[in-house]
């Protein structure tokens, strides 16, 4: 089979490999087309290492949908044919291995180019909203980062688990109309207003009751003046740097909870909780069109070194998909 390797040079290189075999647990699946992640470009330079990574020469590719071609030994309510996305390495290949349990199920509609952009994004975002965060319906959402692939996902994720506002943050007016686009109410243009004092207007100065930062940095900082007495905040990404100087009277006078996360030291079967928490409400929105990814480019699996570069050029609003032959 074809794959993208990584470790062997700065970038992804075409590799020939044997086809994998299930073993027990596991599901092979024909890969359609694998969503790509930043810790993809991580990955990369050897700065992210999940549990699943255990040779410096590795399958590339974090997130993938497809056909399962194969059931292992004590698989359960997986048969060959289903549609399944899942968040697995190996994703860039045309063919590769899940844990049964963290496949999700994709509906029969949907495109195998819009499926591979929704495991991660879905499983981050729920796993911080609902199972860290605690969210309610009804409660007011603020989203650092609102255009990241991820971001998009979750303004639509708080609006569809029934959130009474969704306040999202960008750098630029021109990406604004894509955050409205996918249902936020409020778009903040952090370059030129202030997230606490719009925050403030649009909630009578009441805050947000849970704020899911993208971003790090001086976002992360700023978004404390904005949240409600007694919120809370979840950390998820560092795309404005991994360093913040935060106010402490900011955190504590007002109650705060301020929780980092990442999948990255996850066991297997808590990668599993989270994609079965995703069964009672997401998989019903999914299915009902309510939550869509928003795809910005597909790539073709000739164009290795054109994703890495397209990637780390941060221009992308949306996800960027590679298609598998």
């Amino acid at each position: 089979m074809s794959a993208l390797v990584g470790g062997a040079g700065p970038d992804w290189e075409v590799r020939e490999l044997d086809v994998p075999t299930a073993g027990p647990g596991q599901i092979l699946v024909r890969v359609r087309a694998a969503g790509v992640n930043r810790a993809d470009l991580y990955m990369l330079d050897g700065s992210y290492n999940p549990n699943t990574k255990t040779s410096t020469v590795f399958t590339a590719g974090l997130e993938m949908a497809g056909e399962v071609e194969a059931v292992g030994a004590d698989v359960r309510n997986i048969a060959v044919g289903d549609r399944v996305g899942g968040a697995g390495l190996g994703a860039f290949a045309t063919y590769a291995l899940l844990d049964h349990r963290h496949a999700i199920a994709m509906p029969a509609d949907l495109a195998w180019t819009d499926a591979a952009a929704l495991p991660v994004g879905l499983a981050t975002e729920h796993d911080a909203l609902v199972t860290q965060g605690g969210f309610t319906a009804g409660q007011r959402v603020l989203i650092l980062g609102g255009t990241s692939a991820i971001g998009l996902l979750a303004v639509q994720l708080a609006k569809a688990l029934g959130a009474s506002l969704v306040v999202t943050t960008t750098t630029s007016d021109e990406k604004a109309g894509a955050l409205t686009a996918v249902g936020a109410d409020v778009v903040i243009n952090t370059k030129t207003e202030n997230i606490a004092e719009v925050v403030s207007r649009v909630t009578h100065g009441a805050g947000v009751d849970l704020a899911l930062d993208h971003l790090g940095g001086q976002v992360l900082a700023d978004s404390l003046a904005a949240t409600r007495l007694g919120g809370t905040i979840i950390n998820i990404g560092r795309l404005a740097g991994k360093q913040s100087t935060l106010d402490l009277d900011q955190l504590s006078f007002r109650r705060l909870r301020l929780q980092g996360t990442t999948f990255s030291v996850r066991t297997p079967e808590e990668l599993g909780a989270v994609c079965a928490a995703l069964v009672p409400d997401v998989l019903p929105a999914l299915a009902a069109g309510r939550i869509r990814p928003v795809v910005d480019r597909i790539f073709h699996f000739d164009e290795a070194k054109a994703i890495a570069e397209f990637m780390r050029s941060y221009q992308a609003v949306g996800k960027v998909v590679l298609e598998i032959p």
